[in-house]
This record gives C-alpha cells, sequence and structure tokens, in this order.
C-alpha cells in the first residue's frame, strides 16, 4: 500500500461485508489516494444512479404490499430471494385481492400472477402506454413495481431501469396516490448492497477492468467477477473472508474474517433498515471481526485508522451515513418525482 500509487489499488466488496468492515476499508484506501471501491454486485449508475437514494430502496417496505392493489414484478422470484416479502404478497393476494403481474421468467409462486412475458420490449410498450397492462395500472389506485436486481445485472439492466421509472413516474400520476406512497421499488439480493452504496461504494466491477490495478483488495468477494486474467501478472492480492470460495485461491495474502454469526456487526436490508447481528459463536482459529483485521493492516502501513473499538467505528459510520446506526428504522429517503 505504500509503494504504490492511490490509483493503481484498488477493492471489490462481496454480499456478505458488514457495514463496518465498509467504512474501515473505504477511509484506508482512501488515505493511499484510492477510490476505486467497487461492489460485485452491478446496479445502473445512467441518470440519477446511486445519487439518489430512493433509486435503489425498496421503498414500499415489505410490509407496505399489504395496502397495494396492483403489483407488478420485474425479474425477479420473491419466493427464494426475499420468503417473508413473499409471505405478504400471498397474505394481501388472499385477503385484499391483489393483482400480482410479472414480467421475466416465469416462475413458481405461492400465489397466482399473470405472466405478460420475458421481453424487456415489454415494459417500453407499458411505459409508452401501448401494452393492454398500461389501463390496468391507469385504475390502480395503490400501484407497486418491484424490479429484482438480477435484471439490473443485465446488459440492457440501465434500459430496464430507466424504462421501469417512467411505468412508475405514470402510474404515480393516474393513481392520484400522496406523497407517503411510493410506487418504485428494488428488491436486492445480497446483504451489503444498500449499506456499500450509502457509503459511496461503485456498483460493479468495470472500472477495474478498464484500469488494472498492482494491488488488488478483495473483501470478501467471492462471485469471481475479476479472474487472474484480467489483472497484471504482478498484481498483489489481498483476499480477506469466512468462507474462501472463488477469492482465496488466486490471492497472495489471505486474512481470515468473521462470519455474521461469530460478530456483532451492521447490515442494511432491502428498505433501507439498519439491522445489527449478535456473537452466536466466536470465529474459529486465528479469525477475526473485518474491521478491526483492516485497522491492523492500517497501523502496519503507517495509515492508522482513529478507531479501535465498535463504538468509535460506529460514531465514523454515523458520520458518514446516519441511517446506518438508527437500527429497525428506516429512514426517510430523498424521494424523487417517480419513487
Amino acid at each position: 500500500l505504500q509503494a504504490v500509487a492511490g490509483k493503481e489499488v484498488a477493492a471489490i466488496v462481496g454480499g456478505l461485508v458488514d457495514a463496518e468492515a465498509l467504512i474501515a476499508l473505504k477511509d484506508l484506501l482512501n488515505r493511499v489516494n484510492c477510490d476505486t471501491l467497487c461492489t460485485e454486485e452491478i446496479f445502473p449508475t445512467a441518470g440519477a444512479g446511486t445519487d439518489l437514494r430512493s433509486n435503489y430502496l425498496l421503498n414500499t417496505k415489505i410490509a407496505g404490499v399489504e395496502e397495494a392493489d396492483v403489483l407488478l414484478l420485474v425479474g425477479t422470484n420473491p419466493r427464494f430471494e426475499a420468503p417473508l416479502f413473499n409471505a405478504r404478497i400471498r397474505k394481501s393476494w388472499l385477503h385484499n385481492d391483489l393483482q400480482v403481474v410479472l414480467v421475466g421468467s416465469p416462475v413458481n409462486l405461492t400465489y397466482t400472477y399473470d405472466h405478460l412475458g420475458e421481453s424487456p420490449q415489454i415494459l417500453e410498450d407499458i411505459a409508452s402506454g401501448k401494452h393492454p397492462f398500461s389501463k390496468v395500472l391507469d385504475q390502480a389506485k395503490k400501484p407497486m413495481v418491484v424490479v429484482g436486481s438480477a435484471a439490473l445485472q443485465r446488459s440492457d439492466g440501465a434500459a430496464i431501469h430507466a424504462a421501469v421509472s417512467t411505468i412508475a413516474q405514470n402510474a404515480r400520476t393516474k393513481s392520484g396516490v400522496g406523497s407517503d406512497w411510493k410506487v418504485m421499488n428494488i428488491l436486492h439480493r445480497v446483504a451489503s448492497q444498500v449499506a456499500a452504496l450509502d457509503l459511496g461504494f461503485k456498483p460493479g466491477v468495470e472500472a477495474i477492468r478498464k484500469n488494472p490495478p498492482k494491488v488488488l483488495y478483495l473483501l470478501g468477494a467471492d462471485s469471481g467477477c475479476i479472474t487472474r486474467q484480467d489483472l497484471p501478472k504482478d498484481c498483489f492480492i489481498i483476499y480477506q473472508g469466512h468462507h474462501g470460495d472463488v477469492g482465496a485461491p488466486m490471492a497472495d495474502v489471505i486474512l481470515p474474517g468473521a462470519a455474521y454469526t461469530e460478530k456483532t456487526a451492521t447490515y442494511v436490508n432491502t428498505e433501507g433498515r439498519a439491522q445489527q447481528t449478535r456473537v452466536a459463536v466466536t470465529p474459529p482459529g486465528m479469525a477475526r471481526e473485518d474491521w478491526r483485521i483492516i485497522r491492523a493492516v492500517s497501523e502496519m502501513a503507517g495509515l492508522t485508522l482513529p478507531y479501535e473499538n465498535l463504538d468509535q467505528i460506529r460514531k465514523r459510520l454515523e458520520e458518514v451515513s446516519p441511517n446506518l446506526v438508527r437500527y429497525d428504522d428506516v429512514e426517510e429517503a430523498n424521494y424523487f418525482s417517480q419513487a
């Protein structure tokens, strides 16, 4: 870290990284003038992208689906991706006659739904008012649109996001719902994504592919989104994590971290609610809490981070994004017109 320039350092964080480790890694790499901090999950950055928090949250909240009368699911299978949310959908379908419509691959859900097809063109047609379902949305009193994060991983993810935003804006205008009802919703599949976006990480690893680093820090990154072949031969790879699927075999140094069951840590769910885990079992062997490992690395590199215990690092979290320490509460996001 001391021997290379900031632009030659990069980091990728995986799907199970806690908020404390995220802010520690960001603080450490910012100290060497590095801002290439990426997540494995892709999210479209066209337009407002991740600058507006409501762009990447389940704004209606999990319980909010019980108030909806029309639900449009796009590229998601809530039965597997979010069983609790799926249970709420089923409850509303049973008791409130919720109409469920799906665009994407047909899946086996616990309720009946209308399948419009798999083509993204269907979304364009709904947005422009050409599709018959547009009339159903126009007549809805409390419409709700839910996009699965998997749909946004596609090469045309930005176009899908734009089309769904237009659908949500049109539905909001036609329904005349109050400002407290949000039509646009994103359903995330991984535990770390919302906190990472809150803290300013870049979604996707395209920046690393365009500018391969000499030092790469993999924090729980195990999906294989970057391989040895994508990097220079002399690239030094640091892997820190707890199950070492793909990232560990290609690393030069392995730092054993603790799993979520082995630490008190902060995670943010898909609706933007900060939650914390508690220690159930102690980490095995030399494994430590991730933020403590990064703090130790910073000291060895002569870039000592200014926190030594959990309370201090959570104060740092509060400085950057206060919602991350307001546990079990959902902060109002900066909603834009179509949210």
